[in-house]
């Protein structure tokens, strides 16, 4: 339940979700507020209640600090300056608080910015404070006194001196000398900083809009509330702006923009997720901008969406402050990074507010969000994904054929089950079971009574056309514990999106005597409206259904549809799944009218419209051949 104070719904402007840019002032207004109330004496440090990070209170002080700096700063700047409540008086003061003796234990002082294996995170929240800085200048910076300037420049300028960590956190530095130079203290020094980033930023481009996080194959939504916003908000914000940066958040929004169901959900997948909203700062930005593709009032449409969701299903605790969780908390959700005040990189999203009233983000008529357009399957080869949507139920699924957690340096042995990253498939409706529990979405080798996980993912291609779509990967089973790796053991995945079903079809080659292999389906909870559902076309021996007593995000307690058969050498493993809201529970049922296999080729015939579907494996290639164009079979 929300317990924000807002104005009411207006649903002659904003017919889906009743929000306006007034509903945005009064959340980032009433979120601030609350966070206020933990503050230290000179405000400092924002101390919020909640089981410390990792890295300490210090470090989680300093955090509240600079993620609320982020709403007030994007608060202040679209209001051209005006400031009802005196906050950039209080960051200021904090500020000057906060950097007379960083380092020191006492009640004021920040942590010293060092190196990101070196108690790191202050290294993260030194852009947040630089980029509230900037967005602020005329209103705070330019009216500190010049020995709180140096103070501040001087423990910023950590951020430049020591090593992030080898991903977006190279965005950091970058941020903080986008911000000296702003003021006119940029150097060598800081020129090292955007000239690294910005090279490292290049390998990390794969196209279509998507960024990797890192050198590896991490796709998730760091790639909206990052690798995207640093550059593009740093072009905004006066620096050259002759990069490739606006046209590539345009391109990802092609794709990014169908992420979000009906309901407002963004795809539960990826770390740190209890940034929640923040998942729409990219859509903001690119109408703050002008690089979209997205009408603005289709643009509104997802930001509102994704905020009224959260605020709607306990985000916001009786406290008024950010949980940690997803709805309301979920331990599951977190990482050991995550402390009290972490959900505050929510205020990401909050860039929308640099929109003045008078843009047309805020007076265009709201419209419809993609998923709520006809059915869509659109594939992205580039990140190995493969986005499904059903109008009729408003859920978005993201089959996940490239997209895993596992760093360059980290060999296959790295046998830990990663929920957020390691599952075949993700929805807006669902969110994976946990480590602890019977996988969802997954397709498990069996050796010995050890279930393997599926960890380096490497895609083998997607595509597609109107109406249909497919990706692919392989991955080597590891087992976290039981045997060790089985040499030459290898599965290969494709997955074929038709309508609201998905045709999962597997090879699995290597498989020891008397292994077995298990496919799941869609987690759901009991008594849920949504309907999970397996149908085994070949190769698969059983099926029932397993508990998952830990729940997910979405349920506290969770069942997920499970298919079986023994496995040895080669064998070829297909199946329906599906997960429908307010659809004929049925489905499945007579959704292919013919299985044929020819070696390692599996074709199906679709029932709805006599097209059929073909998987050949070695190498793995899909067609589709419509029914007029069937050939004749003898």
């Amino acid at each position: 339940m929300n317990t924000l104070r807002l104005p009411g719904d207006d649903r002659a402007k904003s017919p889906y979700t009743g929000y306006t840019r007034d509903h945005w002032e009064a959340a980032a207004d009433g979120l601030l507020t609350a966070a206020w109330q933990w503050a230290t004496p000179r405000g400092a440090l924002l101390a919020l209640p909640g089981r410390p990070s990792v890295s300490g209170v210090r470090s989680d002080g300093l955090e509240g600090y600079a993620r609320t700096f982020l709403a007030a700063g994007f608060l202040v700047a679209g209001a051209g300056g005006k400031d009802p409540h005196g906050r950039l008086e209080r960051y200021a003061e904090g500020l000057a608080a906060g950097t007379r003796t960083p380092g020191r234990d006492d009640t004021e002082s920040w942590p010293l910015i060092l190196g990101h294996d070196v108690a790191g995170q202050p290294m993260v929240e030194s852009a947040s404070v630089a980029l509230g800085l900037r967005m602020t200048r005329p209103w705070l910076w330019d009216r500190l006194d010049e020995d709180v300037q140096d103070r501040a420049e001087e423990w910023l300028r950590g951020a430049l001196r020591h090593v992030p960590s080898p991903n977006n956190w190279y965005l950091f530095p970058y941020t903080v000398a986008g911000f000296l130079e702003s003021v006119g203290r940029g150097d060598a020094e800081t020129a090292r900083a955007r000239e690294r980033a910005l090279g490292l930023l290049e390998t990390w481009y794969r196209g279509q809009g998507w960024y990797a996080d890192g050198d590896g194959r991490a796709f998730d939504h760091y790639n909206g509330w990052a690798l995207h916003l640093y550059p593009v908000l740093d072009d905004l914000l006066g620096s050259a702006g002759t990069g490739p940066y606006g046209a590539r958040l345009r391109e990802h929004l092609e794709s990014f923009g169908l992420l979000f169901g009906a309901d407002g959900a963004p795809v539960h997948f990826g770390r740190s997720l209890t940034y929640r909203f923040a998942a729409a700062s990219a859509v903001g930005l690119g109408a703050v901008t002008g690089h979209t593709p997205l009408a603005p009032g289709v643009s509104r449409r997802l930001i509102s969406g994704t905020l009224r969701y959260f605020l709607d299903r306990g985000a916001v605790g009786p406290d008024g402050l950010l949980g940690l969780g997803w709805h309301g908390p979920h331990e599951a959700t977190l990482q050991n990074y995550s402390g009290p005040a972490s959900p505050y990189w929510a205020s990401k999203a909050f860039v929308c507010l640099l929109a003045p009233a008078g843009h047309p983000l805020w007076t265009a008529t709201e419209e419809a969000a993609p998923s709520e357009g006809p059915d869509r399957v659109l594939a992205l080869p580039a990140p190995g994904l493969l986005i499904q949507s059903t109008r009729e139920d408003g859920i978005v699924r993201l089959h996940n054929h490239g997209s895993d957690h596992v760093r360059p340096h980290e060999g296959e042995s790295a046998a830990e089950d990663d929920p957020l990253y390691g599952r075949q498939a993700y929805s807006t409706r669902t969110g994976p079971t946990t480590a602890a529990d019977t996988a969802d979405n997954h397709l498990a080798v069996v050796v010995d009574g050890a279930r393997s996980v599926r960890r380096r993912i490497h895609p083998l291609g997607a595509g597609g056309g109107d109406g249909w779509g497919w990706a692919a990967s392989w991955h080597r089973p590891v087992f976290p514990s039981g045997p060790p790796m089985v040499p030459g053991l290898r599965v290969e995945s494709v997955t074929v999106a038709h309508g609201p079903l998905e045709l999962r079809v597997h090879r699995v080659l290597g498989a020891p005597p008397g292994a077995a292999v298990e496919q799941t389906g869609w987690a759901t909870g009991p008594g849920d409206p949504l309907h999970s559902a397996l149908r085994p076309l070949l190769g698969w021996r059983e099926q029932d259904e397993v508990p998952a007593p830990q729940g997910t995000a979405y349920t506290p307690r969770a069942v997920l549809p499970r298919l079986t058969a023994p496995a040895e050498g080669t064998a070829v493993y297909a199946a329906l799944a599906t997960l429908t809201a307010g659809q004929d529970r049925g489905v499945l049922a007579g959704a292919v009218d013919e299985v044929t296999v020819d070696g390692d080729r599996v074709e199906v015939r679709w029932s709805d419209d006599g097209s059929r579907t073909s998987v050949t494996f070695g190498p793995v290639a899909v067609h589709r051949t419509a029914a007029r164009e069937t050939p004749h079979r003898i």
